[in-house]
């Protein structure tokens, strides 16, 4: 019987980079310019075995990475009420969302350069998937559609043009980051764990999962029901289970917290090799129950899960410890962790 022939949109063949600039189109250019691509194809990325010892990265460094980023926009809004007055809601989207992709690029570039020195998981066997030839057009749709829906419904929702960043309610930031990412992850356990099960929503998951070894600007590559989902549906069911809890849930509280969000998909998807926590208040209760997730977690799930699957959470392993959902890690096992030689993340 002859082999069926493979749909040619599913490839993750990567190499326009090479390609002679006069074939670009504007996405290519716009990847570019931007400069988001996981690794410089001039420079060399270490390879390490498997039972190379794995260095650790101090969680501490990205709570001071993900609060700066978060409150230098907040700070610049209180002094444009200083000076003009409170801007609408269109003057607050406009610039969160701008904000949100600052902060986004930036981080895309400071790992790049954290990959070179320390190299990525599995990297013996294969190096990280590339934005695919076919998928150029899409990966730029689905950085749009974050940079523009994640600020949207959060202004819709939260923001009031006479509250500024001053009127936060500082004493409940700290459970509500925590919270927000327990209950976020528990709404997106359900749906994430489903697709895979269900033969009717796997079709709209399976795109994301066309490649094996991701990388940061893979982050959103979906098809379009599951970007929905994951841009609207998890985020919008998580804030209305937060107000049913008591929990205030301000606009700068939840900008707070999905900072949190973005910089932990976006590290969960880079495949470094290091061991990193998704970053939470929380993480050293979590630590101790052994429901942490770090970057292999997600590496694992990508790596070896196609429609039966494990390591469904993106924020903790709390839900996949819960429900037996979960594998134990290859590289980042308890006895294969260097902590004498860790990994800093710039700031800049």
């Amino acid at each position: 019987m002859a082999t069926p022939m493979r749909n040619p949109k599913d490839s993750m063949t990567s190499t326009w980079r090479s390609w002679d600039r006069s074939q670009w189109n504007a996405g290519h250019w716009l990847l570019e310019i931007l400069n988001v691509h996981h690794v410089d194809v001039d420079q060399e990325v270490p390879v390490h075995q498997k039972d190379e010892k794995v260095p650790y990265a101090p969680e501490l460094q990205f709570h001071v990475w993900v609060l700066i980023h978060a409150f230098l926009p907040m700070a610049l809004h209180q002094l444009y009420i200083g000076y003009f007055g409170y801007p609408s809601r269109l003057v607050a989207f406009a610039f969160y969302s701008l904000a949100l992709k600052f902060n986004a690029v930036h981080e895309t570039h400071v790992l790049r350069r954290v990959g070179h020195n320390i190299g990525f998981l599995d990297g013996d066997k294969h190096s990280r998937d590339g934005v695919p030839d076919v998928g150029v057009g899409k990966t730029v749709q689905t950085l749009v559609s974050v940079i523009a829906l994640r600020p949207m419904f959060t202004i819709f929702f939260a923001y009031r043009a006479d509250e500024g960043p001053s009127s936060m309610r500082w004493g409940w930031l700290i459970f509500e980051t925590g919270m927000y990412a327990l209950v976020l992850d528990f709404w997106y356990y359900m749906m994430h764990r489903s697709a895979h099960e269900l033969e009717y929503l796997w079709q709209f998951h399976r795109t994301h999962h066309l490649t094996k070894h991701p990388n940061p600007l893979l982050t959103a590559y979906a098809d379009t029901v599951q970007e929905f989902i994951d841009l609207i549906g998890t985020p919008l069911l998580t804030y209305g289970t937060m107000k049913l809890m008591g929990f205030p849930m301000g606009f700068y509280e939840w900008w707070v917290c999905q900072q949190y969000v973005v910089f932990t998909e976006i590290l969960g998807h880079s495949g470094l090799r290091m061991i990193a926590t998704a970053v939470n208040p929380w993480t050293s209760l979590l630590r101790w129950c052994d429901m942490e997730l770090v970057i292999e977690d997600h590496d694992l799930h990508h790596r070896k899960g196609w429609k039966k699957s494990h390591n469904y959470g993106k924020q903790t392993r709390v839900w996949d410890r819960l429900f037996n959902t979960w594998i134990p890690r290859v590289e980042g096992h308890r006895d294969n962790i260097d902590y004498v030689n860790t990994v800093d993340i710039p700031l800049w």
